[in-house]
This record gives C-alpha cells, structure tokens and sequence, in this order.
C-alpha cells in the first residue's frame, strides 16, 4: 500500500499531463454495492472499499445545505422513510426505489426564489460540527450519522489523496426547487433566474474559500458537483450556460486555484457543447465521462491532447456483465488515455450493486498490473496521435 504523499503526486501528475509511476484510480460507490462487498469480501464485517482497493482519491463533502439544520425524519418505517433537508426539501426513500424521490418543496415561485435568505457559507458548522445534510445523508441511501467534514477530512488524509468539493450554481437550483420547476422557469424568465444563480454563486464562493480554510491544507483539490446535461445533450441552451452559469464556474475555480489546488468537475450526461467553456473556466479535469451517454476518453483525450485531463469512463456496465474477458477489454483499451498522463481511472458514474465484488476486484488487478509507467497494453495498444 501506497502512503498519501507518493498518492497525492501521483494524482497532481495526471492532473497536469504527467506520466507518474502508474495510473491513479479514484471511485465513487453506490450504498448497495458496499453493502454487498461487505458480505461478500468482508464476511459482514468492518469494510472500507477505499482501503481495501487501496485506492488512491477520495472526495469528502461539507455540509453546503442552503440552511444549517439536522435531516428531520418525518417517517421511517421499513417500507418508506421520509426526510425534510436544509434545502427545504421533503424527500421520499423507499427499498424499491433506486434513488430518493423529492415531494415536495419550500421554494415554487419567483417571489419564494428571490426571497430566500442563505445561511452563512463561512458559518464553522458547516466543517467543524456533525450536522447531518443533504448532500451526505439522502442518497441511495439515507446514511445518517456522518463525522465532521474535518475529521473526515483528516481521517483520509492519512492513507490517501484528498479532495474537498463544492457545487455550481444548477447542482444547488434544482435541489431547492426541483428539476421541472426549474426548467419551466428558465425558459419562461431567464433574466430573473439569472440573478438567483448569482446569488447561488456567491453563496457557493464562500463554501468553497471556508472550506479550503477550514481543511488547513489537507486538500490538493476540489471536485465541484455539476449536472447539466443528460445523455444527448444540455438541459438547456448552451449559450444560456455560457452567459450565466459560466462567470460562476470562473469564479469558483478562481478561488479553488488561488489557493494552489486543482479543480475536477463532475458532470453526468453529455455536455460536450461547453467542454471547451470549461477549459476557459479553469476545469482541470472532467469526470465521469458516462459511457451511456456516448461518450468515450480515449476519443476525448485525441481530441484535447494535453489541454485536459479526464477521470471515469469505466463503463459500469461493462463490469455488471462480471465476464472477465470483456472486462479486460475495457480496461485496457481505457489505459490507453493514460498514455503521456492525464487519466484518473475511475467508473463512468458509481459502482452499481449489479456488479459481482470480485468483478471489480479483477478490473482494479488490472489497473494494478497494466497501469505502470510506461504502458504495455499489448494488443489493445492504440494510436493516440
């Protein structure tokens, strides 16, 4: 195992288009799927996949709830949980659902929108206290019970890379007023939107300067959350993005980069349109590069050479087929984006249940064995000029 310093440079190296001495690999794993390897590889005991994949990234979140309060349960039976979050949301967990369904929330109208008040971004609760939030707590899951964000923070410090993590302004709007809403509102008054989003910018700067503060210099970087996209394309124009939610892209990394850190957005769907307004923005990488949303990392990485760098593209289902052979194909065909540096691997979403444990047991064997410098991919060897 890999102590957190030569991890750290091994990741700032792809970041920057470096070859280290191998492929860095981050991961983010749904609830089920480590409920599952702690069955299956921990015999239901104590199971931390990031250490026992000793992987070499990890991406810990503050409380950024719009207001600082505990998740209140409203039901919890073993059918239906229900929860009310700072982001005066009221959410819906069931077993059979795959992800929590929003029912209801505070803020509908314009008026509502340009009447909310934000707690302060700066307040030390946010990283000092364990405060349940949404973000962390209403998931696949409902985990409750999180440590602070910096005893965290200070835990994974120790065995590996760590970054902290903020959202853009449309990861928060659609939290607050829900999806459709929103989009209705958009098309139907974009100025007004326009200038909630920048205050929802402002709103995040603080999250992300405090936290940096608060980290005392643990952190190398910052992923910074983002879904604008889904799988053929924006959920909006891509000029809108560039007027309004882009000043607030530059301005967060601007903060994430004036304190020496690197900055990872995290966008599912395909937002290809704005890849290279990202690049202007200060994005010095992307992640997760859905496969199923059509896109592919070693296409990506001939197109922008050493401009970018790039993090996921695993196709997860690839790995749900849990047959080795095309396993191997997927993965050493994705190591060819590695090549001069550049690539985090890492699944093109989270590790769903349907994968087998010993499935991605056997890509990370790969990744172990194909991922040293210099790369010897033998017949899935590609050109990548």
């Amino acid at each position: 195992m890999d102590d957190a310093c030569a991890k750290t440079r091994r990741v700032v190296a792809a970041l920057e288009n470096r070859e280290g001495d191998r492929v860095p690999v981050g991961e983010f794993f749904w609830t089920n799927f480590v409920r599952r390897a702690r069955q299956e590889l921990a015999g239901g005991g104590d199971f931390d996949p990031y250490a026992y994949w000793d992987l070499d990234l990890i991406v810990i979140n503050p409380n950024m709830d719009p207001h600082i309060k505990h998740v209140q349960v409203i039901e919890d039976t073993p059918e239906r949980r229900v929860v009310r979050t700072g982001f005066e949301a009221t959410i819906e967990l069931k077993g059979d659902y795959p992800m929590p369904r929003y029912l209801e929330f505070d803020t509908e109208s314009y008026e509502d929108m340009e009447s909310f008040v934000f707690d302060d971004p700066h307040d030390p609760r946010r990283y000092f206290e364990k405060i349940d939030d949404q973000i962390n707590a209403v998931g696949d899951a409902l985990n409750l019970g999180f440590p602070s964000y910096i005893e965290r923070v200070k835990a994974a410090a120790r065995d590996r890379c760590v970054f902290g993590s903020v959202c853009e302004p449309h990861e928060m709007i659609w939290r607050i007023m829900g999806t459709e809403n929103i989009l209705y509102k958009l098309g139907e008054d974009p100025g007004r939107m326009a200038g909630f989003i920048e205050r929802l910018g402002e709103f995040l700067a603080g999250i992300a300067e405090a936290q940096i503060k608060a980290a005392q210099g643990l952190l190398t970087g910052m992923y910074i959350w983002g879904d604008i996209a889904y799988d053929r394309g924006m959920f909006f124009s891509p000029d809108y993005w560039r007027a309004v939610y882009k000043p607030q892209l530059r301005r967060i990394c601007d903060i994430i980069h004036g304190a020496g850190l690197k900055t990872v957005y995290h966008g599912c769907g395909n937002a290809s349109a704005v890849y290279e307004d990202m690049i202007d923005a200060g994005v010095d990488a992307y992640n997760p590069m859905e496969a199923k949303a059509g896109l592919d990392v070693v296409d990506l990485k001939r197109r922008f050479g050493k401009r970018w760098a790039f993090n996921g593209n695993l196709d997860v289902r690839v790995l749900a087929t849990n047959d080795r052979d095309i396993i191997r194909r997927e993965v050493l065909t994705k190591l060819n984006a590695a090549k001069g540096g550049g690539y985090i691997m890492q699944s093109d979403h989270s590790v769903p249940d349907n994968v087998d444990p010993a499935s991605y047991d056997y890509a990370r064997e790969l990744i172990r064995e194909f991922g040293k410098y210099p790369l010897e991919l033998g017949e899935f060897d590609l050109d990548m000029q």
